[in-house]
């Protein structure tokens, strides 16, 4: 028989002077990110409660994960989101990363369409023009009669 304590786990909640204690940060700050929703919480009147869950969210949120990221890793992190490349990078030593990063989900044994390139390159980014530019232009692909073949290169 299932008694009340099996059927609900217990919830931990935490008032907005405890999470700021925990975070060793001031009680107004605890309570503008949790006004703002960048620490996720619920409001019970006047009073806020973060449950133990929305905690460790927020701190695995902003934890230091490029720390032991190589510069590549960084720059990829840096300039996609939520899948999709923000923008094409000015610099060319982050933009060499960016292409590198893109090409590589690239099969290298396989011979691809300009239609097939241009598909690829806008699930990321709408200038498919600029970066199938950009891949023959670092050596990245060749192309030849409107084909184009990813070309290896060593890290």
């Amino acid at each position: 028989m299932k008694t009340e304590k099996d059927v609900s786990p217990e919830l931990t909640l935490f008032t907005a002077t405890e999470v700021a204690g925990i975070l060793k940060m001031n009680v107004q700050v605890v309570a503008r990110k949790l006004s703002s929703g960048e620490l996720e919480g619920y409001k019970l009147g006047k009073e806020w409660r973060v449950s133990e869950p929305q905690l460790l969210g927020y701190l695995e949120k902003h934890k230091n994960s490029k720390v032991g990221q190589s510069k590549a890793e960084k720059t990829v992190a840096t300039f996609f989101e939520g899948g999709k490349l923000k923008e094409i990078p000015a610099a060319r030593s982050k933009r060499i990363h960016i292409l590198r990063h893109l090409v590589s989900q690239l099969d290298e044994t396989t011979i691809y369409t300009e239609k097939e390139i241009n598909a690829f390159i806008r699930k990321y980014h709408g200038d498919v023009c600029t970066i199938r530019r950009e891949f023959i232009g670092h050596k990245l692909m060749v192309r030849k009669d409107g084909k184009y073949k990813r070309v290896s290169w060593n890290n």
